[in-house]
């Protein structure tokens, strides 16, 4: 292929990436129809021109299904390109001082929960405990980690052990170590609420609002205490704020999936319609090719249907003498139904020979008695054999 071609056929395909409704033109449709025979889903934008919104209510078809609020709701459907958009929350401004998190620590020295533990460890743990509290109690935060590690090892299956350690670790402000403990601890025993306390007040301390604001709750119901109140009133304001605002872009974001949703569906309803009403002209015009009397070529029309332009003040001018079509067919049909008739069965009295029919009926006369030929077939063989004697 010649480059020159190939460079206008991709500057064609960014023009087309970057504004979609280039593709609505209809000189390119088939490039469209190509696209989409592919698989290719192709945006809202590039059908932009092919079903116009009617411009008020008469100028829908009474016979198109098709509802008026529809038509209606497309003035308030946001554009495509603002529907497509993707939803930006805005800051959350919360108040709480956050510490940095001590994840990239070397992991403190947990205990082994499989090995039996024998009362003489058990009390050795004890002691190394009270150790580590007499070390909290001077500040030495270091040392007490130290002899809490101790009893850990020599009794792991303590929860109490875990539990105060990871205290020690909230003090330090290392919330990952706490945690660590805590969850060490709830396995050992689920209802323990010192492991509660200290994992909520670790995860206040990493700015995990939500999650602290559980812990603690469930450590009050536990075991209540000032401090679990005291970090609960800081913890709280901050999880309701993070709840509300995730409910109102979630909100958001159905309201948006709705309204793409309808958009699509207005816009396959009038693809639909426009394919509708383009084949009804397409039929029409064959009907009207091959010789069809069509209703818009014959304006005004026999009030309550017929042939063009009514026949006010009589059908046949001036009757048939010896009977016939007396009075004509005032106002359409046949009011009072059609006195005279064809007496006997035949023609009485006939048309005199010297009669000009040619005066007598004109085209919309014999297109009359056509019409009547159709609706009555039973006159048929009376008008015929009228026609044959005065028309040759």
């Amino acid at each position: 292929m010649d480059p020159s071609r190939v460079g206008e056929l991709r500057a064609f395909v960014e023009a087309c990436k970057k504004n979609p409704s280039l593709l609505a033109d209809p000189n390119i449709s088939f490039f469209r129809d190509y696209l989409e025979s592919l698989g290719a889903h192709l945006p809202a934008a590039a059908f932009a021109r092919q079903a116009p919104k009617p411009s008020s209510v008469d100028d829908i078809d009474d016979d198109d299904d098709v509802d008026v609020d529809d038509f209606n709701m497309r003035d308030a459907t946001p554009e495509p390109d603002e529907l497509d958009q993707e939803i930006v929350e805005s800051d959350l401004e919360l108040e709480g001082d956050i510490v940095e998190s001590d994840h990239d620590d070397s992991p403190q020295k947990m205990g082994d929960s499989s090995i039996a533990v024998t009362e003489e460890n058990r009390d050795a743990s004890q002691e190394a405990k009270g150790q580590a509290m007499e070390a909290m109690s001077e500040g030495k935060l270091e040392e007490a980690v130290e002899h809490l590690t101790k009893a850990i090892l020599l009794n792991p299956l303590s929860a109490i052990m875990y539990g105060t350690r990871a205290s020690v670790f909230i003090k330090m402000k290392k919330p990952a170590a706490a945690i660590r403990d805590a969850n060490a601890a709830l396995e050992i025993n689920p209802d323990s609420a010192k492991g509660y306390k200290t994992r909520g007040m670790a995860y206040a301390m990493l700015g995990k609002w939500e999650e602290a604001a559980h812990d603690l709750h469930t450590a009050s119901k536990m075991d209540y205490d000032d401090e679990i109140n005291a970090v609960l009133k800081k913890v709280e304001p901050n999880a309701q704020k993070i709840v509300e605002h995730r409910r109102k872009y979630e909100r958001l974001r159905k309201e948006r999936e709705e309204k793409r949703a309808e958009r699509d569906r207005l816009r396959r309803r009038a693809e639909a319609q426009a394919a509708y009403e383009k084949a009804k002209r397409k039929e029409q015009s064959s009907s009207c090719s091959s010789g069809c009397a069509c209703p818009r070529d014959n304006p005004g029309g026999m009030p309550g249907g017929g042939f063009p332009g009514g026949m006010p003040g009589g059908g046949f001018p001036g009757g048939m003498p010896g009977g016939g079509f007396p009075g004509g067919m005032p106002g359409g049909g046949f009011p009072g139904g059609m006195p005279g008739g064809f007496p006997g069965g035949a023609m009485p009295g006939g048309v005199p020979g010297n009669v000009d029919m040619g005066k007598i009926l004109n085209v919309s006369d014999i297109a009359l008695a056509t019409y009547i030929c159709l609706k009555w077939p039973s006159f048929h063989k009376y008008l015929l054999s009228f026609f044959n004697r005065t028309l040759t």
